[in-house]
């Protein structure tokens, strides 16, 4: 899957808002520990690591208009299509 990195303003502020068609990649957030879904129109996997890509949280089939509040020890976050995350784990290596 092809995973794109949001370095610029614009890329970090639209992210995966107002899309309707089903995305088929997914996006890097560094420097990012936490995340919201408004104006998403479909749910998402989120996946966040440490700064090794150490797995710290899963949120599997994440819906939009939802908040994940700041959490300690997060350096990437990862937006993923749906189910995209199925058979990680906490502590392995994304």
């Amino acid at each position: 899957m092809k995973i794109i990195n949001c370095t610029t303003f614009r890329k970090r502020l639209i992210g995966l808002m107002f899309k309707k068609e089903p995305i088929d990649f997914g996006l890097c957030f560094p420097k990012c520990n936490s995340i919201h879904t408004f104006f998403m129109f479909q749910p998402i996997d989120v996946v966040m690591t440490d700064i090794n890509h150490n797995i710290k949280y899963i949120y599997s089939n994440f819906k939009p208009f939802k908040i994940i509040l700041p959490k300690k020890g997060v350096y990437y976050t990862y937006e993923l299509p749906v189910f995209s995350s199925n058979g990680l784990k906490i502590n392995d290596k994304f």
